[in-house]
């Protein structure tokens, strides 16, 4: 198998155009799920952030929603083989995928290239790149499926979060967390873990080290993982 086995489930990816990776692990484990009894994965990939989350919270009714029909196959695929096979997902573009349900919590890793050169690998860049999924329509497609005490949790690049935090906020969204990761404690912070809701609340960025400096996982990145990496 082409993929990472965890504690509970395995999640193969090769036919898959964005692979499991410390993005999407970071963002599982960390995003806010306290908020009531429905959730939506947003461009759900190998199914890893709709799985991390069905293990954090079993109660869950976990819907996800995945653009890309080979990526589609591999996390049903993922999924069926998984202890939760009731979660849900879907082959269609956010833009149009509709629900009689407005979720509690919607979690999303989103494309956020903009400005770069695309390659020759449509579903790569897909995955990849801002227009297939602007943080405008990302946006707009929360607000439709939530609710005044919905949470959307999200991780991007700390330069495009900043862009995202501003157009959030003019959609009437409040940063309530905010986690900036960093690789070692000397390093600048390169990616940024958000939770967004309705409500204002006060938010005091936390900082999160992947590793130590003998090159071993940080004792705050243990306790946030342990619950799925095999070897923690």
């Amino acid at each position: 198998m082409s993929g990472f086995v965890f504690k509970q489930f395995s999640v193969s990816h090769e036919q898959c155009a964005m692979k499991v990776s410390t993005d999407g692990i970071l963002l599982g484990a960390w995003a806010d799920l306290t908020s009531g009894d429905s959730l939506l994965d947003i461009g759900a990939g190998t199914g890893l952030l709709a799985l991390m989350c069905k293990q954090r919270a079993p109660h869950l009714l976990v819907n996800a929603v995945e653009i890309d029909a080979t990526a589609y196959a591999q996390a049903s695929q993922n999924i069926s083989q998984s202890p939760w096979p009731d979660i849900v997902i879907y082959n269609s573009d956010i833009q149009s995928f509709t629900s009689e349900v407005l979720f509690d919590v919607v979690v999303c890793n989103p494309p956020y290239f903009n400005d770069c050169l695309k390659g020759g690998d449509h579903a790569r860049n897909t995955a990849r790149h801002t227009d297939s999924l602007s943080f405008a329509e990302l946006l707009v497609a929360f607000d439709r499926l939530s609710h005044q005490g919905s949470i959307f949790n999200v991780i991007l690049p700390c330069n495009e979060a900043q862009q995202f935090i501003g157009q959030a906020a003019a959609q009437g969204l409040y940063l309530q967390r905010h986690c900036l990761v960093r690789t070692t404690k000397n390093k600048s912070a390169t990616r940024s873990l958000m939770s967004f809701g309705y409500q204002p609340r006060k938010c005091e960025p936390s900082i999160l080290t992947i590793h130590n400096e003998d090159g071993k996982y940080s004792d705050d990145y243990v306790a946030l993982c342990k619950d799925f990496y095999l070897k923690m």
